[in-house]
């Protein structure tokens, strides 16, 4: 069975990746003028409780989680 997802899960993935897997004292800012689907990439990604602002801030630590299966995955695939 094929699973279809939207593109909005891959702009997620996208930016979650942008965030520092280093220190959990960076964050990342997504500005006003920032294209429309990374915004709303920022405001899911906070609605689902993985990052602590609307416009990016910092990972929670549901989201520094997510982030290690996120690179786990994508060191897989490579």
């Amino acid at each position: 069975m094929l699973k279809h997802y939207p593109d909005s899960i891959f702009e997620e993935i996208k930016l979650l990746s942008k965030f520092p897997d280093e220190s959990q004292l960076e964050g990342i800012k997504i500005h006003h003028d920032a294209d429309d689907s990374i915004q709303q990439a920022a405001q899911s990604l906070c609605r689902k409780g993985f990052i602590t602002q609307m416009d990016g801030g910092y990972l929670t630590s549901s989201g520094q989680e997510l982030l290690i299966n996120l690179h786990q995955i994508l060191d897989t695939l490579k």
